[in-house]
């Protein structure tokens, strides 16, 4: 089970596999086109202060597709964490996380 409110909030059973599509846009409103060296990333932490990453996965900037595994949340404890997802393309120095600090919550399996 999983969900993604209008606040960008997710909730997911831990150990499911559940893809997330992003709509992205520039400032002007146009869809997101990628260019040369851009890559999108995904993290989560436990907290927004913690360093630790509990589970970082890229995101393909043709198909925009957030994809979990088994093994990206599998053995997270139950209960809060942040998210965040940014673009990046690091010959331009460029960064721009576009969901910062947002919750993910971590719920449990019945099996």
């Amino acid at each position: 089970m999983w969900k993604v409110d209008r606040n960008n909030i997710i909730t997911m059973t831990r150990g499911d596999t559940p893809t997330f599509g992003l709509n992205l846009t520039d400032g002007n409103g146009n869809p997101y086109v990628p260019s040369s060296g851009d890559y999108i990333r995904f993290a989560l932490k436990k907290s927004a202060t913690d360093i630790e990453v509990w589970a970082q996965i890229d995101i393909p900037t043709d198909t925009l597709i957030l994809q979990f595994t088994q093994a990206d949340t599998k053995d997270l404890a139950f209960g809060n964490y942040v998210y965040e997802i940014s673009l990046n393309n690091d010959a331009d120095d460029y960064h721009d996380t576009f969901i910062a600090n947002t919750p993910f919550i971590i719920s449990e399996e019945l099996m």
